[in-house]
């Protein structure tokens, strides 16, 4: 039907609009989706009724279609033209009179029309016209007034009965009391009837945009004119309604998106934030749908929303409608984007993960919406490609610049013509505003809790308190202050009692859903997505909620001491070497990676192998031979890579790139794997293939591993990692570090194995660095050095050799001190052989982390840098600083 009725009509460059669209070359009538996440143009939600307790349905990112045909707008003109007077504008220039149209076309609107049509309206009407010729495309339709929404409030007698209900004070802090007071003001609005001029512009825009079509779909969204500001984002707080047919369809939702500015979380978050009801207009968003039904949808940032960071966007996609994304339903798939390589046209994937996409919201025949069971292939397979998601975060880019700062935005690909369409753009709220130079950080006190469940983590902080499980909103009464919230998942409708919560659990949805913009907004540490959560832990358990390790947030049982630090940095002053970091999670890199710092200095390989991947490499290089309960361990962690070499290859690279792109441009060291075999056997697969060494601290590891040929096959596999994340990846500060390097024979090999593998020293700017930190390293100092471009002293390891003590014995603990005066002479004599070669020497051990007298010892040496643990950088900064 959709493609009979638009294949009939012609497009013309200079007038003519598409049905709920604009041509390619003409300025943009293609809106995108509504600054509040409420749910976008992609999604559909059934209709319900005003009086009940209108929950908020958010749609999914609409997605505008090419090739739908077009509609003159000579004939939208005709049709204006015979409306009633009163609908006329007074003076259609900006800056001059009152305007009191009640409809007015999207791309008529600009980003400075907020106080007419809200910020959704507005927004759409600014990207369709000043986007659109840039590879924005956005789906179109029109926008109800602020007028037309006062004037309907005054004639209906509407206003001093919402004054008169909202003017008790104690409706806030008594949820029972908000729900029937917010209850009343909804039905009365729902008892009035529209205006008759307002009616009947309403039609003559359905008409321009539908054609006259009844089965011709629409989303009808609100856009407050208190909406999508920058530090407040009003996410969901009124209603949305999809895959809305015929005249009389979206003439009800658009009188339920009027009652839905006083929905009860609508009103509570209004009041919490100062927001005065009576100067929040609302007005109705109608915008065309389009099949994303059959393809999928999602949201993205133009940063980090974790940490901050700005140099990534941040897209998240599942199969369906986008609505299953933004209201937390689902799990979905996630990646970031560089952008500093991904504007060189590099594969600026740096990292991908896999949701579990258990469910998708698709169209009901004859209007609204229906979640139904993904199939095992969906849940299996990525919901967008590689290509798809370049291209998504290059039109985040755009917005993000057209709108001086970062965004969040609602995106879909239609089903049909399988493009891909913005269907909302709004500021980001949280992030984007934390203060610059002050570092928040949580830490946990007690190591070693028990686990209970893990998710998504949502911001960076600690929790604890005792459980309530809700099912129901309906149980909102029940749920006391500090409480921890756990629930299968939560909507905006949750709002009052989220703000309650000392920590927010669910089992559904992902970092961009509803929950986890509301926790970030209100500062509570949330964990999403944990799948059974429920299940793990009941009402009245004390637990700690920590959100503080990394991109994975863990459930610990009882109440564990934690600790807050907040710095305020100021100007950091100069001290007389570089100060790097240890960092060798990825999770933690994008958070690391704004401290003041001079890049990594040491990145251990073995640290994203362990946990990104888990899998012995020989049993990935013979995964045919594995048995059957081994091979199911294997398939569930690399689901979405073509093969087991793929997904070691690429689960390192994405590893590494996501460390170097946290510091780029400036020089991260990666260490090339230094596990021990006991370490290698408890990977999966490992117990096969690892020997049992009586001290495997100092058997078989590191170089000696490199050019064995046992392992030269999984070393070959490192070294293709390295290889794209410096090539094709295009981060080229990336260095290498060779660690347990104990002959000089064995510093000439491992360089031919580089060499053969395509990572040559000196070529396209490698650099490759021994790991210091044997007693024949400082013996042989300067001849090493012939073999490469410096040293990362590793004075654990120097340590350990040098005094004879085995570190993981706690029966000899005592004896290890960095400060020894054996192993201080090692680190002065590989100083001066750097000097004297006109090599780097920079140290990454514990030793300066713990003892920031060393830091100053080694500053006066000439070290070039120390590389410290993060948590210790600032202290040892102002240390140096004072000294």
């Amino acid at each position: 039907m959709r493609g009979s009725t638009c294949a009939a009509l012609a497009v013309t460059a200079a007038g003519a609009v598409g049905l709920g669209f604009v041509a390619p070359q003409a300025k943009s009538i293609v809106p995108s989706s509504s600054m509040t996440r409420t749910s976008s143009a992609s999604s559909t939600a059934p209709a319900r009724s005003a009086a009940s307790s209108a929950r908020a349905v958010p749609s999914a990112a609409p997605v505008a279609v090419a090739g739908l045909g077009l509609l003159s707008l000579a004939g939208a003109s005709a049709r204006r033209s015979k409306k009633s007077k009163k609908s006329v504008v007074s003076l259609r220039a900006r800056g001059g009179e009152e305007d009191t149209r009640v409809c007015i076309p999207l791309e008529e609107l600009r980003n400075t029309d907020v106080e007419k049509v809200g910020g959704k309206s507005a927004s759409l009407g600014e990207m369709i016209s000043q986007l659109s010729d840039v590879g924005v495309p956005v789906p179109g339709g029109f926008s109800t007034t602020a007028f037309a929404y006062k004037e309907f409030l005054d004639k209906g007698g509407i206003n001093e009965f919402i004054n008169d209900k909202l003017s008790d004070e104690s409706i806030y802090e008594d949820v029972d009391k908000l729900m029937k007071v917010g209850k009343e003001i909804r039905d009365k609005i729902m008892d009035t009837p529209f205006q008759e001029d307002f009616e009947e512009e309403l039609k003559a825009q359905w008409q321009r945009v539908s054609g006259g079509d009844e089965k011709f779909t629409f989303a009808v969204r609100s856009s407050a004119t208190a909406e999508d500001l920058p530090d407040a984002s009003f996410a969901g707080q009124q209603e949305t309604f999809l895959n809305v047919m015929g005249y009389e369809d979206m003439k009800q939702k658009v009188h339920l998106v009027f009652a839905s500015l006083f929905t009860d979380r609508a009103i509570s978050y209004r009041h919490d934030r100062g927001f005065e009801h009576e100067k929040v207009q609302l007005c109705a968003t109608c915008q065309k749908m389009v099949r994303s039904e059959t393809g999928s949808a999602g949201v993205m940032f133009s940063l980090d929303t974790e940490s901050g960071f700005k140099d990534v966007v941040f897209v998240t996609s599942a199969y369906g409608l986008g609505e299953t994304v933004v209201g937390g339903t689902v799990n979905p798939d996630e990646w970031y984007v560089f952008k500093p390589t991904l504007a060189e046209g590099k594969n600026s994937i740096i990292s991908r993960t896999m949701g579990s996409k258990l469910c998708k919201m698709i169209y009901k025949a004859g209007g609204g919406s229906e979640t139904v069971d993904t199939s095992d292939e969906e849940q299996n397979s990525w919901s967008a490609s590689d290509e798809e998601v370049k291209a998504l975060a290059e039109m985040a880019v755009k917005i993000e610049k057209h709108y001086g700062r970062p965004m969040d935005i609602e995106w879909a690909r239609d089903g049909d013509d399988g493009k891909l369409y913005i269907v909302q753009a709004r500021p980001e709220t949280v992030a984007s505003q934390k203060k610059v130079g002050v570092i928040e950080e949580y830490k946990m006190l007690e190591k070693g809790g028990t686990k209970i469940a893990e998710g998504r983590a949502v911001g960076k902080r600690i929790g604890s308190g005792e459980v309530n499980i809700l099912t129901s909103i309906d149980q909102m009464s029940e749920f006391s202050e500090g409480q921890v919230l756990v629930a299968d998942m939560t909507d905006p409708d949750w709002e009052p009692i989220m703000k309650k919560a000392g920590a927010i659990i669910t089992n559904r949805g992902g970092r961009t859903c509803h929950a986890a913009i509301i926790a970030r907004e209100l500062g509570i540490p949330a964990i999403v997505g944990c799948g059974d959560a429920t299940d793990k832990v009941s009402k009245g358990d004390k637990v700690t909620v920590s959100c503080a390790e990394g991109d994975t947030g863990y459930i610990y049982e009882g109440e564990l001491k934690f600790e807050k630090n907040v710095q305020d940095l100021g100007e950091l002053p100069e001290v007389g070497l570089k100060i790097m970091m240890n960092v060798g999670n990825p999770e933690t890199a994008f958070a690391f990676g704004q401290l003041p710092n001079e890049g990594i200095g040491l990145a251990r390989l073995e640290f994203v192998i362990n946990n990104a991947i888990g899998v012995h490499p020989k049993a990935l290089l013979n995964y045919d031979t594995l048995d059957g309960e081994t091979k199911e361990l294997v398939d569930e962690r690399m689901k979405g890579y073509k093969g087991p070499k793929d997904f070691y290859v690429k689960k390192i690279a994405e590893g590494v790139a996501t460390l170097a792109a946290s510091v780029y441009p400036k020089r991260i060291i990666v260490r090339l794997s230094d596990f021990k075999s006991n370490e290698y056997k408890s990977l999966i697969g490992g117990e096969q293939y690892e020997p049992d060494e009586e001290n495997p601290m100092i058997g078989f590891r590191g170089c000696g591993r490199y050019t064995d040929p046992f392992f030269e096959e999984c070393f070959a596999m490192e070294l293709e990692a390295v290889k794209m994340v410096r090539g094709e990846m295009g981060l080229k500060n990336v260095e290498i570090m060779i660690p347990f390097v104990r002959t000089l024979d064995m510093a000439r090999d491992v360089n031919e194995v580089l060499e053969k593998n395509g990572l040559k020293r000196g070529e396209d700017g490698l650099k490759v660095n021994m790991m210091a930190e044997l007693p024949s390293n400082v013996f042989l100092a300067e001849e090493f050095l012939e073999y490469f471009d410096g040293f990362s002293i590793g004075s654990n390891d120097l340590t350990q050799l040098t005094l004879g003590l085995d570190r993981d014995s706690g029966l000899v603990a005592q004896y290890f001190d960095e400060r020894n005066p054996a192993v201080m002479k090692g680190l002065e004599t590989l100083i001066k052989a750097a000097k004297k070669k006109g090599k780097y020497v920079g140290i990454c051990g514990q030793g300066p982390s713990d003892h920031p007298d060393l830091a100053k010892w080694l500053m006066e040496q000439g070290i070039d840098s120390v590389s410290l643990n993060p948590d210790s950088v600032i202290p040892t900064w102002q240390f140096l600083a004072k000294k």
